[in-house]
């Protein structure tokens, strides 16, 4: 593959749009004081963030209709056991890629 200059051009226009929306934010509320009501519901985020993340792995919308990916269930429940026994974010995804490569290793 060769660079071009329109390549170059592309990437970095796709660098800014997604460094400058992900960056004014911070820079713009950095000296403001939020209110408790604001500060509590963007705490919410990470949240529903990661149920959409594990509610997308776990359910496949087919032909047929929703299915219920039940190797994606089968580490789903050691990991959120795992998860609320450490409170470790680490812990936890180290957890879950080793339980999902056992289960696609002797499963799939």
């Amino acid at each position: 593959m060769t660079l071009t200059t329109t390549m170059v051009v592309l990437i970095i226009g796709c660098a800014l749009v997604t460094i400058i929306p992900r960056i004014l934010p911070f820079i713009f509320v950095k000296k403001l004081q939020l209110p408790d009501v604001v500060l509590k519901w963007l705490s919410f985020i990470p949240v529903c963030i990661l149920t959409a993340l594990v509610v997308q792995s776990v359910v496949n919308v087919d032909a047929d209709g929703f299915v219920i990916d039940q190797s994606v269930i089968l580490v789903l429940i050691p990991t959120i056991a795992v998860a609320i026994l450490t409170k470790s974010l680490s812990i936890t995804v180290i957890t879950g890629v080793g339980f999902m490569a056992v289960v696609r290793l002797f499963f799939s």
